[in-house]
């Protein structure tokens, strides 16, 4: 069994002022969610609250807003017979721990402030999630990679050959996730105005109906 911890990067709002008979790739996720209270009561304090108490990711060294701790751990099962071993079986499996903002002071909070509280809030665990789905699909390519892989003489060999693709496929999952960092962050104010727009549409039409 192998095993690997990542601390994905997130992003700090710049505003809120078959192989043969083996069975299918499978990649099971599994994920739980912890919360962390914030206070205040504009949007200048809120955004103060994220910086100072959102949990911290080692690799920045700062604060934010969300954050998502992934485990791969990867178990394969090798078949050996006089002459070869071959990969009889491969599953990995990621266990995820989402950490997310709690807002306590929305009933003493403007409307308004409430409004992009609940535009912010969801695109934040949009975000994190978005980290499980490019985590489940590495997790696939390692369960497919390695089992094509074609018998070799000892298993000490072929365990070596499926740690070595599965590093290789770890680092891309990690550069992957940093790319989407960088581009969420970068159109960040973009999109929490669409959201926000869509949000205002969607209560204009509640009190127009028709």
């Amino acid at each position: 069994m192998m095993k690997r911890t990542t601390l994905t990067l997130t992003f700090l709002a710049p505003v809120l002022m078959a192989a043969g008979v083996l069975p299918a790739a499978s990649a099971d996720i599994s994920r739980s969610y912890s919360y962390f209270s914030i206070g205040g009561k504009t949007l200048g304090e809120i955004e103060e609250q994220l910086r100072s108490r959102g949990p911290e990711v080692q690799s920045t060294g700062q604060r934010h807003p969300g954050a998502t701790r992934m485990e791969f751990k990867t178990k394969i099962t090798y078949e050996e017979d006089e002459r070869r071993c071959r990969i009889a079986a491969v599953n990995v499996s990621v266990d995820a721990q989402v950490f997310l903002p709690r807002w306590r002071n929305r009933k003493r909070a403007e409307p308004e402030t409430a409004l992009i509280w609940d535009t912010l809030s969801k695109d934040i665990k949009r975000h994190e999630e978005s980290h499980l789905g490019i985590a489940k699909r590495y997790a696939r390519k390692i369960e497919e990679d390695v089992a094509r892989l074609r018998p070799r003489a000892s298993c000490e060999a072929l365990q070596e050959r499926a740690e070595k693709i599965t590093e290789k496929t770890l680092n891309a999952h990690d550069a992957a996730q940093a790319r989407f960092d960088r581009i969420e962050s970068g159109n960040f104010e973009w999109r929490l105005m669409r959201l926000l727009n869509y949000r205002l549409e969607q209560l204009e039409r509640g009190r127009n109906p028709g």
